[in-house]
Parts: structure tokens; C-alpha cells; sequence
């Protein structure tokens, strides 16, 4: 049999509320009822319309069919999972169940009353969360909206310190509502961290570019450093180059291990815009004999 798409036969999303469905379903039942409409096909259209409100516009009935997932395309070879077709309590708001189709039976069955329901575990729902790199590094508590079947609820989480960029959350039975008894599926917050200035992240180790004056690279030096833990004291070796790399070891995210902060050295010259500054450059060129160029052999 073919998979029916009923959220593409009433025009609305997937995560539609009840009103939105119940809106859609009213204006394409007045355009195609039979009484109404002088298109060939609309009593069929009827028929597919009042199906796939008879589904969607009931939360339990709706929950059932969005168990199946989502990957699936109106027409779409379909063969029902094990336990489909059974016998369960569900209401009907249809005079004749015989007028739906068979894939609206594979699910809930022809017959109303008698046995229970099939059980079936809710879907896992993923909801993204973005984070500050710092609400990363502390922890944070949030207000998360979840919709499931068209049904909103807010739920207030703990996010723990040190969570990464792409990590997953698990909220045990905080998703989509089971059928028949079924338990509910869980939730999973994917964590999001927004761009930082000056800070990325690369699992809980952290980049930072440090800018350097030529002397302070050259001599060497004790220079602050912002971390997400606070500002620390970063040891210049002599004669530091732009591109080399420093480890600030367990400063980055927290954790078991914690991430290191990693330094790259970018020295930058002062720019030459008074006299002064220009005497100075003339003088370090008059003193000093190098080359910058002398390994490309020019």
C-alpha cells in the first residue's frame, strides 16, 4: 500500500498546532464537498480530507502517526510496523471507518473498541540550543520550548559546565507521548555555541590568536592573557615567532579532562605614522642586518 501524507493533504507543517489544522481542514472540506464542488475528483479529495483530519485533529491518534517518523513521501511504498492493523480504543469521529483507506486501518485497525491498543515507545525529539562560549564554560539553567503533535510545553534545564559544540543532552521521557500506554520518547538538547571574538572552540580545547610587539617577541616577556577563566600570565620565550603555538594546560572548558587554552603568536608591528616612529624603524634597519626573505633566496 502507499504511505499517505496527511500533514500534505491539509497544507500545514509537520509541527502545526490544532488550530492551524483545524483551520485548514474547514477550508479545503467547504472548497471539495461534494455538494459544493464541480471538480471531478471531489468526493475523493473529500473522502483523503476527512481522513487526515480524522487523524491529525486527535493528539493520541496523531501521536500514532508521527511514530512512524518522518522520512517518509506521500505515495511511498508502505508496509506496516509490527502490531500495526490491531484492534484499539481509539474514538472515531467518522459515521463508517470503512470509508478510509488502508493505510489508515494498517495503523488503527477497522474495528473500534475490544482490545488495548498497541503500545509504542514516543519519538526522541532533538532541540537545539545556542549557548554563550562563557554560559558553556559556567553552566547555565534555560527555559527550552518543545512542540510535540502540535502541543507546546516549556521545561526548565540544567546545562552543565563544559558542555562542547554538537553535544547531545539527554532528557529521559521528555519527548513525544507514546501510544496505547507506550512510554514517551526522550528529549536530546544539541548544543549550538555562538561565535566568540576572540575564542574558539575545538571540542573543550580553545584557540586564541595573541597579538605580540616585535620586542616583546624578540626578548621575550610576561604578558596577560584573557582566558574564560580570567586573565593569567603568559611567559614569551625569546625569540618567539608569529604562527608558533602556546599551551595555557586546563584552561580551557571544564571537564575530565579539562581542554587547554592554545596560544598562536601573532606579532604586530607599531605603525610608522609620526616622525618619531619613523626615526626609530630607520635606526632599527641601520642596526640590525636581517633578512626576512633570505630563505626564499632573495
Amino acid at each position: 500500500m502507499q504511505y499517505k501524507d496527511y500533514y500534505k493533504t491539509l497544507g500545514v507543517a509537520r509541527d502545526a498546532s490544532q488550530d492551524e489544522i483545524k483551520r485548514a481542514y474547514r477550508k479545503l472540506a467547504r472548497k471539495y464537498h461534494p455538494d459544493v464542488s464541480k471538480e471531478s475528483d471531489a468526493e475523493a479529495r473529500f473522502k483523503e480530507i476527512n481522513e487526515a483530519n480524522e487523524v491529525l485533529h486527535d493528539p493520541e491518534k496523531r501521536a500514532a502517526y508521527d511514530a512512524l517518523g518522518s522520512g517518509w513521501r506521500a505515495g511511498q511504498d508502505f508496509r506496516p510496523p509490527p502490531g500495526g492493523g490491531r484492534r484499539g480504543n481509539y474514538r472515531f469521529d467518522a459515521d463508517d471507518v470503512g470509508d478510509f483507506s488502508d493505510f489508515f486501518s494498517s495503523i488503527f485497525g477497522r474495528a473500534f473498541g475490544g482490545a488495548e491498543p498497541p503500545r509504542r515507545r514516543g519519538q526522541d525529539q532533538t532541540v537545539r540550543i545556542a549557548l554563550d562560549l562563557d554560559e558553556a564554560y559556567r553552566g547555565v539553567t534555560r527555559q527550552v520550548r518543545v512542540e510535540s503533535s502540535g502541543n507546546a510545553r516549556t521545561l526548565k534545564v540544567r546545562i552543565p559546565a563544559g558542555v562542547t559544540q554538537g553535544r547531545q543532552i539527554r532528557l529521559a521521557g521528555q519527548g513525544g507521548a507514546g501510544l496505547g500506554g507506550g512510554p514517551a520518547g526522550d528529549l536530546y538538547l544539541e548544543v549550538e555555541l555562538k561565535p566568540h571574538p576572540h575564542f574558539t572552540p575545538d571540542g573543550r580545547d580553545i584557540h586564541l590568536r595573541l597579538p605580540l610587539a616585535p620586542w616583546e617577541a624578540a626578548l621575550g616577556a610576561a604578558v596577560s592573557v584573557p582566558t574564560l577563566g580570567g586573565t593569567v600570565s603568559l611567559k614569551i620565550p625569546p625569540g618567539s615567532q608569529s604562527g608558533q603555538r602556546l599551551r595555557l594546560k586546563g584552561r580551557g572548558l571544564p571537564g575530565d579532562p579539562p581542554g587547554d587554552t592554545l596560544v598562536t603568536l601573532e606579532i604586530q608591528a607599531p605603525p610608522a605614522t609620526t616622525e618619531a616612529a619613523r626615526r626609530a624603524y630607520r635606526k632599527l634597519a641601520e642596526q640590525l642586518d636581517f633578512n626576512p626573505r633570505a630563505d626564499l633566496g632573495v
